[in-house]
């Protein structure tokens, strides 16, 4: 029969799509077995055509001979597989086999699409197709008057030129006429009909019994029935494709946006999204948007790190704490109960980089990167809404998207829509889908407690480490390590080993909940792709944010701030001593640990994604170097390339937006952190282009509007990054304390000096500590009491000993406060408040956007509807009482109602 008659998509109502699509299942296959025509490769490497050489390829199955199985697995398999094929047939589809040319197990069914097809399933996926060239002509940009600063940059417009601008409306095939079909071999551009060959193939059934329904390509790739199924790239990736009529995309894409040579070019954004389809280009139109934007981020905080590096040898509290006569003759009370005395002037040089990255820079710095992140996510806006209307994605609304085959399969039960009040199959009840829900959230629940488990577990090591590294490095002068000897410290040595142990536990847990958070998802039946991929989105970022952002956060707002005094110290489980901070503060700590991890994930992600790739391709072509000497077809040597994730972009888009969260949420004690960042951005563009590119074969694509979940992940991140900074500069860093010191204890009434100075505010910030009141917890009888002095000292602002109100906290302690409580106000207040009239001021779209869309939405209906509507209008009775014309009378009462 024909497509016309046999396929039940041609009324694309979503309500009533399962129902129809079931109905036509149960249509009987041809009698007997239906075999799709086999032919030998014809040698043409380059070919991407049926051997007629005028069909073209729009997708490739590939399957393995069951010789070597037994009787049943083998008969399920070719039976299915028949049943499949003979399917696609019946639906229009025309398929042929080619034996592989390197190994005779395998053979390559090749897919095509028919004109009827591509028409009938571009109107099903509400495809949106040029109807007329654009016509308004372009405002001049202020950017055109240095425009020659950008053209070096720019793809080379010889290879890649600008495509035409067209005015685009959803295809209907009963108004063909309408569209601008220059040549019906290039309406549909290669992408488009990849994406519907895949739309049919994850649709059509391999398996009926009874009211049991098995379809979809996804289903038989799981069970082995098929090896493959993937889309050809246009030519090899080094070599322009020989094939007449071929443009050579991939080989352009190599070229001016892969190649190491191209690292400085702009992204060929467009082809991107031409080749690959806009769920891509929209991820590398972010990526390379995200990466320009942390340019003005990296200068400014390259030149807050400068600063700090140019004062550190001027800063006048890190030179009382080197000064051999103050910092010398300061003994410090021992940070555990075996620990030893200590002189203030060992942490010299800690104290000197403290300084690089706590200053009034860092404040700055602070305030300017949460405006700079309201300003990326504001202008991200208005370029996506661009991109929106560019590529035809302004009206990609979620009841267009179809369902997915896994939610299809599993509809048994029976339920009105809300929105048509046609009956529609659901796969599970209310109560089904609360219980599924439910499950997961509590095992995404366990798996955040599983790692603040790992957190405390880690904290006891820190604990236990600093005791031993304590009585170590005190004993030992460390002189063949000369270099870094006056680096390596009791806190520097558990703060790095610590580093590095959490990175490996953040790893492990990491590789452990994807599939569980996978297997979860899966449970829950979303019923779209991008329902799927949110929901998957959100249970991977939470655990992701709890897995790499808690070492971070105990270190900027937990350790050291419950320590007790020397004499009644707090434990943890009653048994270990809470670890303090340096009395720089923990600031540095929470820099290494930054350090570690940013580094420690860049190079670990850049390892799994250039060297496991090239490495099992480099395994694969080994184990086929037999036939190497062979011409390979070209679907062949697509079939030695990898194959895509299942979950597509996902991982790129987590790498990402972790990074984000370092960028932003810690960036006021680690300013090279938007450098890091940068650096990193620019390899992953260029790193993820080549293993797209060269790697792995053509991803199916998509269309997407948007960046799906991730925008309001963004956006919470950045709200919480404006806590999050002024938090840390008041609670981890040691700039409030000294504001209080500079502006009020260091003049009268309570300090000495005539003018306000830093001078002594070492000596105001330590408290003193009677060595003889160690006696009076029993904890304390290993530490030695010495006899050479009383006294010493700790961080911590309270009484001295012989004080009526003896370690309790002074009155500078409350002062310090109560300046942390009013500046985290102050500052979060404005902050936020620029934030909003930034938001408020910048359109999400642009003014000429909003031109074009409304232009598009006229020319939509009057071209689209103006036939019709001069023909009504014509054969309506004038209002004169003139006859009906002849011409009018002769038309037929069915011609008339079709027309009305």
């Amino acid at each position: 029969s024909s497509v016309t008659t046999c396929n039940p998509l041609l009324t694309p109502l979503p309500s009533s799509f399962l129902t129809s699509f079931y109905e036509y299942q149960a249509v009987d296959l041809p009698d007997g077995p239906c075999f799709c025509p086999q032919v030998e490769f014809n040698g043409n490497p380059d070919s991407l055509y049926f051997s007629d050489g005028v069909r073209r390829i729009d997708f490739i199955l590939v399957y393995e001979d069951e010789d070597k199985k037994d009787f049943e697995k083998r008969h399920t398999i070719q039976r299915r597989r028949e049943y499949f094929e003979a399917s696609l047939m019946k639906m229009g589809i025309e398929l042929e086999a080619t034996p592989s040319v390197l190994d005779e197990k395998l053979t390559f069914v090749k897919v095509h699409m028919p004109w009827d097809v591509l028409c009938t399933y571009a109107e099903v996926l509400h495809i949106k197709l040029p109807i007329q060239p654009n016509d308004l002509s372009s405002r001049p940009s202020a950017w055109r008057y240095v425009s020659w600063v950008t053209k070096p940059f720019n793809p080379s417009e010889g290879r890649i030129g600008k495509e035409a601008e067209f005015f685009t409306a959803a295809f209907e095939k009963d108004r063909l006429d309408n569209f601008f079909v220059k040549d019906k071999d290039t309406f549909f551009t290669q992408a488009m009909r990849s994406r519907m060959a895949f739309y049919i193939l994850s649709r059509a059934p391999y398996e009926i019994r009874g009211s049991i329904k098995k379809f979809g390509i996804n289903k038989l790739l799981d069970g082995g029935v098929y090896r493959a199924a993937y889309p050809l790239h246009d030519s090899r990736f080094n070599v322009q494709s020989a094939e007449k009529g071929c443009n050579s995309e991939r080989f352009l894409l190599y070229e001016e946006w892969a190649h190491p040579k191209s690292f400085y070019k702009m992204q060929p954004l467009d082809l991107i999204r031409k080749y690959y389809g806009e769920k891509i280009g929209i991820y590398f139109a972010w990526l390379g948007f995200y990466t320009v934007m942390l340019m003005l981020a990296a200068i400014v905080g390259l030149g807050c790190f400068i600063y700090g590096f140019k004062t550190q040898e001027t800063s006048t509290w890190s030179k009382e704490v080197c000064d051999p006569e103050i910092g010398g003759k300061i003994v410090m009370c021992p940070q555990c109960d075996t620990c030893k005395y200590w002189t203030l002037n060992s942490t010299c040089n800690t104290s000197k980089k403290l300084c690089i990255f706590d200053n009034f820079g860092t404040l700055v710095f602070a305030v300017f990167m949460s405006v700079w992140v309201t300003l990326f996510l504001e202008f991200w806006k208005r370029y996506q809404a661009e991109l929106e209307y560019q590529w035809d994605t302004v009206e990609f609304l979620e009841q267009e998207e179809p369902p997915r085959p896994e939610y299809e399969a599993k509809c048994i039960y029976e339920r009105n829509n809300p929105v048509t009040g046609v009956k529609e199959k659901v796969p599970y009840t209310a109560c089904g889908r609360c219980f599924r829900i439910s499950l997961g959230i509590g095992t995404v629940l366990f798996w955040i407690m599983l790692i603040l488990a790992s957190i405390v577990a880690i904290t006891v090591y820190r604990l236990v480490v600093f005791i031993t590294f304590s009585a170590k490095l005190r004993n030992h002068n460390l002189m063949d390590f000369e270099p870094i000897r006056e680096y390596v410290t009791p806190q520097m040595a558990t703060s790095v080993t610590a580093s590095i142990i959490s990175f490996v536990v953040i790893m492990i847990l990491n590789m452990l909940y994807e599939k569980v958070a996978i297997w979860i998802t899966d449970f829950e039946l979303p019923r779209t792709k991008t329902d799927y991929e949110n929901s998957l989105t959100l249970k991977m970022f939470l655990f992701q944010f709890v897995n790499y952002y808690s070492s971070c956060f105990y270190i900027a707002f937990f350790k050291g701030k419950a320590v007790g005094y020397p004499g009644d110290p707090v434990y943890l489980l009653g048994k270990y001593r809470n670890e303090e901070c340096d009395p720089g503060g923990c600031l540095i700590e929470l820099t290494t640990q930054l350090a570690i991890i940013m580094g420690g994930k860049a190079i670990w992600n850049n390892i799994q994604e250039v060297l496991m790739p090239w490495v099992k391709n480099l395994i694969f072509r080994y184990c086929t170097r037999s036939g190497s000497e062979k011409v390979k077809p070209r679907w062949e040597q697509d079939y030695q390339l990898q194959a895509c994730s299942k979950l597509g972009l996902f991982y790129e888009y987590l790498e990402m937006v972790i990074q984000f969260g370092f960028v932003t949420l810690f960036v006021a004690s680690f300013p090279l952190a938007p450098v890091l960042a940068l650096i990193n951005n620019l390899c992953e563009i260029r790193v993820d282009a080549w293993k797209f590119t060269t790697q792995f074969r053509r991803i199916v694509p998509e269309k997407a509007q948007d960046i799906g979940a991730w925008q309001p992940i963004l956006q919470g991140v950045a709200i919480l990054a404006v806590a999050s900074n002024a938090m840390i500069i008041a609670f981890t860093s040691d700039m409030i304390p000294r504001l209080v010191y500079y502006w009020s204890f260091s003049v009268y009434p309570y300090g000495e000096h005539a003018n306000n100075t830093m001078e002594g505010y070492i000596n105001s910030s330590l408290s003193i500590f009677n060595i003889s009141d160690f006696k009076r917890n029993p904890r304390n009888t290993n530490i030695l009491l010495p006899y050479n002095f009383t006294t010493c000292r700790y961080r911590d602002f309270r009484y001295p000993p012989g004080h009526p109100r003896e370690y309790e906290q002074n009155a500078y302690y409350w002062h310090v406060i109560a300046a942390k409580m009013a500046f985290i106000i102050v500052v979060e207040h404005i902050v936020y408040f620029t934030k909003f009239i930034l938001s408020y001021v910048i359109p999400d779209v642009p003014y000429k956007v909003k031109e074009q869309m409304k232009r598009e939405k006229y020319l939509t209906q009057v071209i689209l509807h103006e036939t019709n509507l001069k023909l009504v209008t014509r054969r309506l009775k004038p209002a004169g009482g003139d006859d009906i014309t002849s011409a009018d009378a002769e038309m037929t009462k069915e011609e008339m109602e079709l027309d009305v």
